[in-house]
């Protein structure tokens, strides 16, 4: 991982110029000059040092262009070119820096406004069951389908809505209903829900919750039938009980009176949850735990017991790609043998329990679940892991040959660079011989493992390697007529003109050998470090 990666893109064009963050406008203007005779296309004749020299004295121009402008450069700054390329653009009125960083703050909570208010959210679920005994009597097999959809829409930062649906056939009988529901963000503790629902089940609502302590929370909320005019309330208490735990308490009143309790664990390699819930002539007690064997695969059991209910769940699930998951269950109880086959893709549901037996048989049972879960397992090691090994193994190659090509290009461009510099260069490093100033002998950038290795032994040979550069041309042309080389803290290196990145996403530093009044010198410094030579503390 890169150092400092953030906030790096606002610092390329300082390192194009060879300049501090805080540089003045004469110093910006001074580089300007500095880095343009060198590349202005009108000093070279031949067509190709013409094109290099052209292609780069355009960089040297936009970058000037931006950091001697106040404004631009504030936006620079702030936001990069990102900033300047989406419509940032301040007026005249604006003069000091206060003033353009309310501007700017402003204008991106409007362009946030914009963005939150096109986002629509989307979730539904299908869910169609089958039955194979009522196949097997010749009832068909399938034995209803239920649909649920719902749209989110963030109308302001403190406002959202949500419209929804739900279509549910059961052998011969269906219905439907729609519902509407207004959220309101009250306070960053507190918010408000209106809710209303037409269809089978119509009903007009409202529900309020507040955060009560950093670890608790609780919601209140009142529902009226619009069938029978009756009234439902709802209570929900939940706490944090630890950095993973959290418990709730539910009460409901009305025509289904209930109490519930229940608590959750979450943690990196699995999850557990139980809940208890007491009703007006029921009970009910559901407990599950999920383990998750890798990144792509988990496992999970559960079970179900109460007044209506005992039944025992086990199945697993694998993620088959970025979006997308598959489960299948297993579930045996009082009402059948089950199996159940989820998909998830996105907020996306499709849910397939199929009822395979009434009867509880127990070589039936075991066979419903050996058999399926070994051929899962049979087909994983021969054939889904195989196919992933492959697929990963291609997309491994095709990013690697992606970031070569990246990494060539970028050398190229160095290489071109290096060449306009080379006769300034020269020419420098010749005058500091004859004053025994300050000679750059040998300068690489590259992997810090390498760069630090080569730092750290007494060997002068180095090996070319595709993820070091050498960048010594470049440093000889930015010694100044006094003697001394800075390279700027908190500036990547990469960016400077003649050298380019020659391992992306890995650690780098710059190596330099220098000689100073007769005596050799060797120093190694971070991507970000000011490097300031000639040092006492580097000498050999």
């Amino acid at each position: 991982m890169e150092e400092q990666s953030e906030g790096e893109d606002n610092k390329e064009l300082y390192a194009l110029l060879n300049l501090s963050p805080e540089a003045s406008d004469e110093e910006i203007r001074k580089a300007y000059r500095q880095w343009a005779q060198v590349y202005h296309p009108d000093k070279y004749q031949a067509p190709l040092m013409k094109d290099i020299a052209t292609e780069n004295f355009q960089r040297i121009c936009e970058a000037y262009e931006i950091l001697s402008d106040p404004n631009k450069r504030q936006i620079y700054d702030i936001y990069g070119m990102e900033g300047l390329k989406s419509g940032l653009e301040l007026g005249p009125r604006l003069e000091k820096a206060e003033e353009i960083k309310a501007e700017l703050e402003r204008l991106k909570k409007m362009k946030e406004r914009q963005k939150m208010m096109s986002q629509f959210q989307s979730s539904g679920t299908i869910l169609a069951s089958m039955s194979v005994p009522h196949f097997l009597d010749g009832d068909g097999l399938f034995r209803g389908m239920a649909m649920t959809s719902e749209i989110q829409s963030q109308l302001s930062k403190r406002n959202a809505v949500t419209i929804g649906g739900n279509l549910a056939v059961d052998g011969n009988k269906g219905g439907g209903a729609a519902t509407a529901l207004l959220k309101h963000q009250i306070s960053p503790v507190s918010s408000i829900e209106f809710v209303a629902s037409s269809g089978l089940r119509s009903l007009i609502g409202l529900q309020t919750s507040r955060n009560l302590s950093s670890h608790s929370a609780a919601t209140l909320g009142i529902g009226m039938s619009l069938q029978d005019g009756s009234l439902n309330l709802s209570n929900l208490w939940t706490r944090q009980l630890s950095e993973t735990a959290s418990g709730h308490i539910q009460l409901d009143l009305g025509q289904q009176s209930s109490i519930a309790v229940g608590w959750q664990k979450k943690e990196e390699r699995g999850s557990a949850s139980g809940e208890v819930k007491i009703g007006t002539g029921s009970f009910d007690t559901t407990v599950r735990y999920t383990h998750r064997f890798s990144r792509n695969s988990l496992g999970c059991i559960g079970g179900r017991f109460g007044s209506s209910a005992l039944e025992l769940e086990v199945g697993g699930g694998r993620k088959i790609s970025k979006f997308s998951t598959v489960r299948w269950m297993y579930t045996v109880g009082i009402q059948g043998i089950f199996w159940k086959f989820e998909l998830f893709r996105g907020g996306q549901k499709l849910i397939i329990p199929v009822l395979l037996t009434r009867h509880l048989s127990p070589v039936f049972a075991t066979g419903a679940l050996v058999v399926p879960a070994s051929l899962y397992f049979v087909l994983k090691n021969f054939c889904i892991k195989p196919y992933y090994l492959r697929r990963n193994k291609q997309k491994a190659l095709e990013n690697d040959e992606k970031t070569s090509n990246q990494v060539q290009e970028a050398r190229a461009a160095s290489e071109k660079a290096q060449k306009l510099l080379q006769n300034v260069a020269t020419r420098k490093r010749n005058k500091q011989l004859e004053t025994g100033g300050l000679v750059i002998m040998r300068a690489l950038y590259g992997n810090q493992r390498i760069v630090n290795n080569l730092n750290s032994s007494s060997e002068t040979s180095f090996d070319s390697t595709s993820e070091v550069i050498d960048v010594t041309v470049p440093l000889n042309f930015l010694v100044n007529d006094s003697g001394q080389l800075k390279l700027h803290e908190g500036v990547k290196k990469s960016g400077i003109m003649g050298f380019c990145d020659p391992c992306p996403g890995e650690l780098k530093q710059l190596y330099v050998e220098y000689v100073y009044a007769g005596n050799q010198y060797k120093v190694c410094v971070g991507d970000f470090e000011e490097l300031l030579l000639p040092q006492g503390t580097h000498r050999i």
